[in-house]
């Protein structure tokens, strides 16, 4: 079906795939990213949250929608804000499936070959985009949840020459996500080039010139030093000299693939396929050049947080969609023209088994899907929604800065689930601290702060305390010191008050507890 034809949307088919993919692939609440994108809906929600450095997340927060739309809907529906994350991450879900199917519409002429689409990229959605760090779709909610759809239909409005639309949800990804719309911007340059020029092939240079256009200002030539140098230089994924040859692979197989697409003509696509496969040629190769770059030389550490190789998300959305549609044109139908039509269910739900079972192993102490509850499974999201059940909202907490490699927490994010401050962790705030080098010093003193704090001595804890007085809770994977003021002590956790170094009647044992 061309993009010009019309005909009825398929809501039900669609919130069907929804369904089954929150069931294969999850939802994890506060987890990864979500630790910087969730409290800054929560404070917006509760100005009262967060009083102690909400700067690793607010940030963020200043550059995107994100917060306000999750804290103007809580506000509106009068609905717990952790039902509206959930709530929202489904709506997204849909729209990330729903986009999808209107990329493959547009690319394919057959139904059998849009759904083999469809239905193969719902089964991987949580796959990762090359050496990216980032996954085709988080299993949480964050600012990307939202500008990926909107950067899918953008894009469909682009191939469609239904400029208006892709103008309007550019502008609408922007908000959610700058740094996203940069890249889409950079994509929209090549499409035009290529078609007004009507030779694709020789014409990706005018789109790398123009690109210029979207580079920020305030970057300047010169290496990064001291904390932002550790906070840059700490992400290897950032250099391509870091890269391992399957990464590579990963990264230059689909462009490769793509140029067949391009060149092939095949059976049941059409010329938006073949346009869409040629553009995420130069689209790639100019990421590729940009990040080659980027990593020559200490002089560009500071364009480093651009982070080119992040078009290699687009890129691999746009490849899966049409890889698994030219499976199903091809692999749904003999040659003698009698349908197969046990071969795309079985692909896709080998697939949908596979990745579920990913999913089981990256979170393997949670919950499949998380609701909002008051308790949980996972002994560390317990220890949380107990501190946020029963700690004041301005209670500022010190938790081991390297708490997150920690297997039992499920990478889930201390400030996201129990709505408290805390000083900074050394891995998640410092993304923060790469994309804002102002922040680099204060992540480097704060997490260097609580190194090791599972295994504090009261001397050490009447340091921290001395160096930040805010801090007055901590919480300790294992025994707690004696004579520390421990109100919960469960599963291997305990939620204990800092005594005041200054204050004369405290005293501590070097002793510990066992429990």
């Amino acid at each position: 079906m061309p993009f010009s034809e019309r005909k009825p949307f398929p809501i039900l088919r669609l919130a069907g795939l929804t369904l089954a993919a929150l069931a294969i692939h999850g939802y994890y609440f506060g987890v990864e990213d979500a630790e910087i994108y969730v409290p800054a809906a929560k404070k917006l929600a509760n100005p009262a949250l967060y009083p102690f450095s909400p700067e690793f997340f607010l940030d963020h927060e200043h550059l995107s929608i994100f917060g306000s739309v999750v804290a103007a809907t809580s506000h509106f529906t009068h609905l717990p804000i952790d039902w509206s994350i959930f709530l929202w991450y489904v709506v997204c879900l849909f729209g990330m499936i729903a986009s999808c199917w209107l990329i493959a519409s547009g690319c394919f002429t057959s139904s059998r070959a849009r759904w083999s689409a469809v239905g193969i990229v719902t089964a991987v959605l949580a796959m990762p985009a090359a050496n990216t760090a980032l996954l085709l779709n988080d299993p949480y909610l964050t600012a990307r949840s939202f500008s990926t759809p909107l950067t899918l239909i953008a894009l469909g409005g682009l191939l469609q020459r239904r400029y208006a639309l892709a103008g309007v949800t550019a502008l609408i990804t922007g908000l959610f996500h700058p740094q996203m719309v940069a890249y889409l911007m950079v994509l929209a340059v090549v499409i035009l080039v290529t078609e007004q020029s009507k030779a694709r092939a020789k014409h990706p240079v005018p789109a790398l010139a123009s690109a210029i256009a979207v580079l920020p200002t305030g970057f300047d030539f010169k290496p990064a030093t001291g904390a932002y140098r550790e906070v840059l230089y700490s992400r290897d994924y950032y250099f391509l000299y870091n890269w391992q040859w399957y990464h590579w692979l990963g990264m230059l197989a689909p462009l490769a693939i793509l140029a067949w697409f391009w060149r092939g003509r095949l059976r049941g696509t059409t010329d938006s396929f073949s346009l869409l496969s040629f553009v995420m040629i130069p689209f790639g190769i100019l990421s590729i050049v940009a990040a080659i770059v980027i990593s020559s030389s200490p002089i560009f550490d500071n364009f480093i947080r651009l982070q080119p190789l992040r078009t290699f998300h687009l890129i691999t959305i746009v490849f899966v969609i049409l890889l698994a549609g030219v499976f199903g044109e091809f692999a749904g139908i003999r040659r003698d023209g009698r349908s197969r039509t046990w071969a795309i269910p079985a692909l896709a739900g080998s697939l949908a088994i596979g990745m579920f079972f990913v999913g089981r192993a990256t979170y393997p102490h949670s919950q499949q899907i998380e609701l909002p509850a008051a308790t949980s499974p996972n002994a560390w999201v317990n220890t949380l929604l107990w501190i946020r059940q029963n700690t004041p909202e301005d209670a500022v907490f010190a938790v081991d800065s390297h708490y997150l490699r920690d297997d039992l927490t499920d990478s889930h994010g201390f400030r996201a689930v129990s709505e408290r401050s805390a000083l900074a962790d050394y891995y998640k705030d410092s993304g923060a601290a790469s994309l804002f080098p102002t922040l680099a010093d204060e992540w480097k003193q704060m997490s260097t702060a609580t190194t090791g704090l599972n295994h504090f001595t009261q001397a050490d804890f009447q340091r921290l305390n001395t160096e930040y007085p805010a801090v007055t809770w901590t919480v300790v994977h294992g025994p707690a010191l004696t004579g520390l003021n421990c109100p919960y002590q469960q599963q291997g956790y305990a939620v204990c008050r800092i005594p005041s170094a200054t204050s004369p009647s405290t005293t501590l044992s070097a002793t510990t507890l066992s429990f």
